[in-house]
């Protein structure tokens, strides 16, 4: 092993066999088979994503808060499964942290992570006595990080309370145009909603629109995701919506792949986008106020830019913890 950092453990140096990646490489193609959500072309987007985040310089300029000390508490990890290895985050927080890491994979996500974890042991063989993937229930654990929705939440409450823990429920996040974006951003703003069919928090759910704005302008620019109405998942999903509102009377907007609905409410389900108008910024001030613990990211002037949402930096924090301060201070 090399070392970066404070005798952290770390090795550029791969040593797997040309095997190890093609099999690999076949899951990643095999992926949709499992996980209808989880096309080749997505899994791949999501690693190439969290490979800007594995190079040396990178890492140390993130961790140099963080003198690495080898712990023997082992961080139990409940991963979701909404957007492929979602959970990576965490796992290298953990194990950055030098904590052992014990991981509940999602059923919705729970094969790509064995690859990682056979390649890391080819690697260095250390790295089976730090990782445990849990077939069945999580034991001899210290503390628990946890993600998951609403109701899986009251049952991390329930089981893990007398543990140290960190909690993560459902966020959305929010697009704020002011009417002066170029069509080239609004075309990155459907990357944001479309990108991983906007099953993440950070994808955009819901849009701010400032009075008279016409939402022709931004349906001319999402024609080029049009494709996803071809996913049976995400289909299924907007065609339930559509018949929803439709038996129901209600009021919404359809350009054949996603509806758009006036609502102040933030979340919005997969096929539908919520929007609302704006007056003046008190307006904008006062939405993200009460909504601040549900937004994951705001996009548009003056916050982040179009279609980087799903692109967050080694130091964007689900949530807005910091789970290395976190982990440091158990």
């Amino acid at each position: 092993m090399t070392e970066l950092g404070n005798d952290r453990p770390y090795s550029a140096e791969l040593k797997c066999n040309a095997t190890s990646y093609e099999q690999f490489n076949l899951a990643i193609q095999r992926e949709i088979f499992h996980n209808g959500w989880h096309t080749e072309e997505l899994v791949r987007i999501s690693l190439i994503n969290l490979a800007q985040w594995l190079n040396e310089e990178t890492l140390e300029n993130w961790l140099a808060s963080y003198p690495y000390h080898e712990k023997k508490k082992t961080i139990a990890v409940i991963m979701a499964g909404n957007i492929p290895l979602v959970g990576f985050h965490d796992f290298i927080c953990v194990l950055f942290s030098g904590y052992s890491i014990q991981i509940k994979l999602s059923s919705e996500d729970n094969r790509l992570f064995h690859f990682i974890y056979e390649i890391l042991v080819k690697i260095d063989a250390r790295f089976a006595d730090k990782i445990q993937i849990a077939d069945g229930k999580l034991a001899s654990f210290d503390a628990v990080i946890a993600t998951g929705g609403s109701a899986s939440i009251v049952h991390f409450k329930s089981f893990f309370s007398k543990v140290p823990h960190l909690f993560r429920g459902n966020r959305s996040s929010v697009a704020i145009l002011s009417g002066k974006e170029s069509p080239e951003e609004l075309t990155l703003l459907g990357k944001d909603i479309f990108l991983y069919f906007g099953r993440g928090c950070r994808n955009v759910s819901h849009i701010l629109l400032p009075n008279d704005y016409s939402l022709n302008t931004i349906f001319e620019q999402l024609i080029s995701y049009s494709a996803v109405i071809n996913n049976k998942k995400y289909g299924n999903n907007y065609d339930y919506h559509k018949t929803i509102h439709l038996m129901n009377l209600e009021a919404f907007l359809d350009n054949n792949f996603v509806l758009f609905k006036e609502s102040n409410i933030l979340h919005a389900p997969i096929g539908m986008i919520n929007y609302h108008y704006y007056a003046n910024s008190t307006d904008i001030a006062e939405y993200l106020a009460k909504h601040q613990e549900e937004i994951q990211c705001i996009v548009g002037e003056n916050h982040k830019i179009f279609g980087s949402t799903q692109e967050p930096k080694i130091d964007e924090y689900a949530d807005n913890i910091n789970t290395m301060d976190w982990l440091h201070n158990l």
